[in-house]
């Protein structure tokens, strides 16, 4: 009796066959690229096939980014961090956890802080964002900035532009009654280095001194 494997690899393959074979191969090749990092999607985007890359539809936005008028085409899952480091080239703000857990990305969209790595950069639209980048006036250092340099309130450096935009909303927000108030709202942005006590004199000299923010 023949084999019935070697009869079927002589038969014509079906064509619904080779169809569906097709949609799970440009399901899963469409699947993995939908959870690769924004940041992988862009690096590559000149390797890609012109047809691959023609199924990624970008979106039009408009926004101010520290005082100046951007008109941009954004892919609909990047976000506003990666629009201001990889797009823009404002890397003030910075990349920690990326979960929205450590508040190194922290600036500040129409006054309020937000984590820009949990903030879609397409829903952005006319909105008036604030990085680190835009908080001097030429070379006059912001307030808060200059606190931070006279307590010494950073060491590695990595967390500080969230934590200077943070602790200037901490003020805005009414959050910096006490050094305990302070340190309570400023809880969503870690320092691994632990400068935090002189995080809250700066903040605290900053509310006490009430200077414009």
């Amino acid at each position: 009796m023949a084999d019935k494997n070697t009869h079927n690899d002589m038969l014509p393959e079906d064509d619904s066959n080779n169809s569906r074979r097709d949609f799970l191969k440009k399901s899963s090749l469409f699947t993995a690229l939908a959870m690769a990092p924004p940041s992988l999607v862009m690096a590559s985007e000149n390797k890609w096939d012109e047809k691959l890359a023609a199924y990624f539809e970008t979106v039009p936005l408009s926004l101010e980014i520290n005082g100046e008028k951007h008109n941009l085409k954004v892919e609909p899952r990047t976000t506003l961090l990666d629009l201001l480091r990889e797009q823009l080239h404002l890397t003030g703000t910075k990349k920690g956890c990326d979960h929205g857990q450590c508040g190194a990305c922290t600036v500040h969209v129409n006054g309020t802080r937000v984590l820009s790595c949990l903030t879609l950069a397409a829903m952005q639209q006319d909105t008036e964002v604030t990085t680190i980048e835009g908080l001097s006036k030429g070379k006059k250092l912001h307030p808060m900035q200059e606190a931070f340099i006279k307590h010494d309130g950073f060491q590695c450096g990595y967390c500080t532009p969230g934590q200077i935009m943070s602790g200037i909303s901490c003020i805005k927000e009414g959050h910096a009654g006490s050094r305990e108030e302070i340190s309570e709202y400023m809880s969503g942005n870690i320092c691994r280095c632990g400068a935090y006590h002189n995080i809250v004199d700066a903040i605290q000299e900053v509310k006490e001194g009430g200077k414009q923010l």
